[in-house]
Order: C-alpha cells, then structure tokens, then sequence
C-alpha cells in the first residue's frame, strides 16, 4: 500500500491491533502521528480504519517509528518481519522481555513493556488515554543506540507514560512479582470461591468491594496468560514460591494463635503499601534536568537505568538539539525534592546535569 501524503517523519506503524495495539493507535493518532496497522485476523486491520483507530491499512515502510503489538509467543518473529520491513526504529509492548531481547540483535530496535491494560478486549477497549500515568518500561540491549532509545522514549513519554530502563532480565522478575504472580492468585481466589459458591449459593452475592478488586484481573482471556506462563516460567514459579512461603507462615500464625508474628506481617505488608511510589506533584514541586548526552554507546539509556535504580520517576522526557551543534540534550522532569540525589548520581557517571526548577 502506498503511504499517504504526511511527512515521514510523523509516520508510525502498528502491528498487532488488539486492546494494547488499538491503544497505542489512538494514543499517536492524539498526538500528532499519521498511523498505519496491520493484524492477522482477517478483517480487523480494516475494522480499525472504520473505527478511527488508524489512518491506513498496511504499513509504511517510511515510518519513523513501528510498535509490535502481537501475542508474546510471537514477538521475535513479528519484531524481526518489522524490521526487514521498515527503515526506521522497532519496538514492542510484550510483557516477557528476555527471550526477544535475547533473540533479536539490532540497534534500531527497542524493547519495550507498557504497565497498563483493561478488563476489556481487543478494539472495542482500545482507549487513548490508556498509558497516562503508566509506566513504561524500555529494556535496551548492548545492540540498542542511543538514536533508537532517545525516539522511543521521547515517544511513549508523549503519550503520557512515565519511561523506566530496566535490563530485560531484571523487567521479567519484576513484573512476575507486579503482574503475572498477582493475575495468577487472583484466578486462584476466584477458583476457591466459585467452588464454595456451589455449596452456598449466596456467596458471590456477598463479595464485597475488596474481594472484587482482587480478583478484576482473573477475568482476562486465558490464551495470553498461558504464553506469558510459558515465556516467563522461571521468574513466575519463584515468585509463586516465595508467595506461597509467605502465606504458609501466616497460616502457620493463625493455627498457633500467634498473634504478635501476624500483626507484624500485616503492619509490614501495610507500611510497604503505604509507601507505593506516588505520581508526579504541583508544578512547583517539579525541576527540569538538561543532560548533554555524551558520545558513548548506551548513555541515553543509561540516565534511564539510573533514575529506576534510585527510585526517581521521571515525570517528562524529551531530546532536543543542543546549540553547540548536533549533540542531543536530554530534557527531564522530576520531583525537586529528587533533583541531589538524581544530580550526584549523574555526575558519578560523567554526565554534566544542569537544573531548573519549574515554578
């Protein structure tokens, strides 16, 4: 199919058009971008033009930039067709990172984790706003340069996600812990109580508010938990291991009527809650840090990685050219009260941050 007349610049393919892809189709054609998909069921490519959710069928092979959004058990060969089949940076939004971190070797390409979803299916979930307020997160290889990992951020970050860089390795134990191991029990919970319903029918007419949210997720599509299962096997049979620990030795509390180890688990469990990350404040809270990117393999990730391992979210990000010449300068928004720690980090690792606060 022969591209439309926008400017390549501000063109980007999406492959893959269920919830995820249909999300990301709506959030670029928000911000700005001319976007071409495609899917492999027949006839929803051309349900997603109908809809608005792209603005061809097909892709460009001009795009700046292409989101593979296909089933995890696919990725690497979707990541590889894109990439012999366009000439700009590919990136993905599976939620298993290692194997096609592993599989695919190229400096255009960007691996890629969007934290968010909805209990909803394919396009009729599909929601621009759906990465507001997410987290992002991009696991770069050694092959990934700085050019691909700049425009990918700078991206997501338009879409109003928060950028995290995490080595593949480190995104798959996490998010076995935040997301696969929780989708997991919630079935678990749900299996149990739909199994006491069948001796008191009443039961599931008493589930209240927090028995509902706990078990949201268990109503997601099957197919895609047993590829993620599959793909992520290792870190989710230890965090299943060490869940299951932990409920053992409360269990082990309520039989022997110990009291004070169980409240000092639940007030452990209470604190740790208490001190989730929260989102960005007041303008007036906020600083903007300029980072002139120095001419090494991987820097641009690596102020990424760094903000993750010191816990400072990055609220804004952005590359802009410096009047030096053609040297990017990273512009990042964080809490003020983050700015000595994130600078002292920075300047232990070469960088030359220069700070402004906001209000």
């Amino acid at each position: 199919m022969s591209d439309p007349g926008n400017d390549a610049s501000s063109i980007a393919n999406v492959v893959g058009l269920g919830l995820i892809g249909g999300s990301v189709c709506l959030a670029l054609r928000r911000a700005g971008w001319s976007v071409h998909g495609i899917d492999s069921a027949e006839g929803r490519a051309q349900e997603a033009l109908t809809r608005g959710v792209v603005d061809a069928v097909g892709i460009s092979t001009h795009a700046r930039v292409t989101f593979v959004a296909t089933p995890v058990a696919t990725l690497v060969e979707g990541v590889r067709w894109a990439l012999g089949s366009t000439g700009g940076v590919v990136t993905d939004v599976g939620s298993v990172k290692s194997p096609v971190a592993e599989a695919v070797d190229d400096p255009r390409f960007v691996p890629g984790h969007p934290m968010a979803g909805s209990e909803l299916d394919g396009l009729e979930g599909a929601d621009a706003s759906m990465f507001e307020g997410a987290t992002w997160v991009l696991t770069p290889t050694a092959s990934t340069s700085d050019e691909a990992f700049s425009l990918v951020a700078e991206v997501v970050s338009s879409l109003g996600a928060e950028v995290v860089a995490l080595a593949p390795s480190s995104h798959d134990r996490l998010v076995a812990v935040v997301s696969h191991v929780p989708h997991l029990t919630a079935a678990a919970l749900m299996g149990v109580a739909a199994t006491r319903s069948d001796e008191h029918a009443a039961l599931l007419r008493l589930a209240a508010g927090g028995f509902r949210d706990m078990t949201r997720i268990a109503s997601s599509r099957s197919g895609i938990w047993l590829d993620i299962c599959g793909e992520n096997r290792t870190a989710i049979l230890d965090g299943l291991d060490d869940l299951i620990d932990g409920l053992r030795s409360m269990r082990t509390s309520i039989d022997e009527g110990n009291t004070e180890a169980l409240r000092g688990r639940l007030d452990d469990a209470r604190r740790a809650r208490m001190n989730l990350p929260s989102k960005a404040g007041a303008i007036e809270d906020l600083t903007e840090v300029r980072i002139p990117i120095p001419d090494r393999p991987g820097a641009a990730a690596e102020v990424f990685t760094l903000s993750g391992d010191l816990g400072v979210n990055i609220h804004d990000f952005e590359v802009v050219h410096s009047v030096e010449g053609d040297k990017g300068v990273m512009v990042i928004v964080i809490r003020s009260e983050h700015v000595d720690l994130f600078r002292g980090g920075l300047l232990a690792r070469g960088f030359r941050p220069a700070t402004h606060p906001l209000s």
